[in-house]
Order: C-alpha cells, then sequence, then structure tokens
C-alpha cells in the first residue's frame, strides 16, 4: 500500500512539472510573438513614411523638370533679347563712327584742350560708356559761394567749344560738397550743390553757347563721396563739380531701331 501511496505522489509531481514546463514555453512563445507584432509594426510605420518621402521626392523631381524647363526658356529669352541689344548698339557704334562722334574722340579733345588747367587737379576719365571730367570747386568757385570766378569761365569756356563739336551728345552737370554741414540757416549742402550745378549749367549755356536742351544739372550734397572725408585732401576732392558727357542714347536707340 505504501508502494502505491508513493508512485500516486510521484506521478502528481509529473504532472505539475509538465505543467510548470508548458506554462513558461507559453510565456516565452507569447512574449516572442509580441515581439515579433513591434518589430512587424515599425516595419510598416517605416514602409508609409518611405512611401510618402517617394511620393514627395517625386513631387520635388516633377518640379525641377518643369522650373528646368521654365529656367531654359527664360535662357533663351535672354539671348534672343542680348542679341537684339547688342544689333542696336552695333548700329549705334556704326552711326558714331560715321560722324566721328566716338567719346574716346571726345575725352582725347577735352583732355587736350584742357592740358593748362590740369595742374588745377581736372581730371578726364572714360568709364562705362561715358566721359567724366571732373572739376575742383576752388577752381570753380569761391568758399561758401556759387559765383564761378575767371578760371572756371575759362575753363567751361573749353568744354564748351568740345561738346559743341559733337551735337549728338547730352551733358549731365553734377554738383558735389564733401560731408561737412553748410553754416547757413537757409542754405545747406544739398542747396549749395545745386545752386553750384545750376550755375556751370548757365555759363555753358549763356557763355558757351550750348543748346540748354541737351544739359540737364542737379546737386548731390555730400552723398557721392569719390575719397574719404576724413583728410583734407579726401575732402578737397569731394568738393567738385562733374560735367559727365553721354550719346543720346534715346534718340540714337529710336534711329538704330528704324
Amino acid at each position: 500500500m505504501q508502494k502505491s501511496f508513493n508512485k500516486s505522489i510521484l506521478a502528481t509531481w509529473v504532472v505539475i512539472a509538465a505543467s510548470c514546463g508548458s506554462g513558461k514555453m507559453l510565456e516565452q512563445t507569447t512574449n516572442e510573438l509580441n515581439t515579433l507584432k513591434q518589430a512587424n509594426a515599425q516595419q510598416s510605420e517605416t514602409l508609409a513614411k518611405n512611401e510618402i518621402l517617394m511620393v514627395r521626392q517625386e513631387a520635388e523631381i516633377d518640379q525641377l523638370k518643369k522650373e528646368n524647363i521654365q529656367y531654359g526658356e527664360e535662357a533663351r529669352d535672354c539671348r534672343i533679347a542680348k542679341d537684339v541689344i547688342q544689333t542696336k548698339f552695333d548700329a549705334i557704334n556704326k552711326m558714331l563712327a560715321e560722324k566721328g562722334t566716338s567719346l574716346q574722340q571726345i575725352q582725347q579733345k577735352i583732355e587736350i584742350s584742357l592740358t593748362k588747367f590740369q595742374n588745377a587737379g581736372i581730371e578726364v576719365t572714360y568709364k562705362g560708356g561715358l566721359v567724366h571730367l571732373h572739376m575742383p570747386n576752388d577752381l570753380m568757385f569761391n568758399s561758401g559761394s556759387s559765383t564761378i570766378g575767371w578760371e572756371g569761365k575759362q575753363a567751361l569756356s573749353v568744354v564748351a567749344e568740345v561738346v559743341n563739336g559733337y551735337p549728338g551728345t547730352s551733358i549731365y552737370v553734377v554738383g558735389n560738397t564733401d560731408n561737412v554741414p553748410y553754416q547757413s540757416a537757409s542754405r545747406d549742402n544739398w542747396t549749395l550743390s545745386t545752386d553750384r550745378a545750376n550755375a556751370v549749367t548757365r555759363v555753358l549755356i549763356k557763355d558757351g553757347k550750348v543748346d540748354a536742351n541737351r544739359i540737364i544739372s542737379g546737386g548731390r550734397a555730400g552723398y557721392h563721396p569719390i575719397a574719404d572725408n576724413t583728410s583734407e585732401e579726401g575732402k578737397w576732392q569731394n568738393r567738385r563739380t562733374d560735367i559727365i558727357i553721354n550719346p543720346n542714347l534715346e534718340r540714337l536707340l529710336d534711329m538704330a531701331g528704324k
């Protein structure tokens, strides 16, 4: 009987042990399954994001293709416009050459004519298709004055003689000052620079017989310096009257387009 009881206990332990082993295996399997589900969910999410990114990239590629076509058309239009402009300017240069009114010739003639004034600081340059004549104000005016002196009138008579020989040009007269405020309640650097430009214009028209329709005058006060205002030399260079000579491009373009 004792042996039978022992066998019964042993059988019970075997069943319990087997049952415990199956439970652990089930738990492990369940954990592995959950892990796989999470990994699958992450992969699905990553795939969805990649699909969205791919759609965006395709849209961007399509936009770049459209922009490339547009830029190509714009580049073609620019080339056409450039060719048209070049053709007109070639016609202008030909007309100027036929009339002997090239700006280089004007510059050379002014430089030769103004040789005796070079020691006074007059500078003549040719840049950007224009002749620039810089005349220091102490040659033209007394300090704070807009009345042109004898030397200034002599210089302007030479300028008038030159520009009258080239009627196809326009003349811009621009007054400039340094950055020191003008000490007057009723006058400032704007007024002074403008008055001086107008005085030069009147001399060119009245004494030099330059056609008034060819001249534009104005003042820029101290807002167009060509040198540093921290030195006396720089201030002297900035106190000047600019005379800019250029071809009447509007008229020439009209003629070239006909």
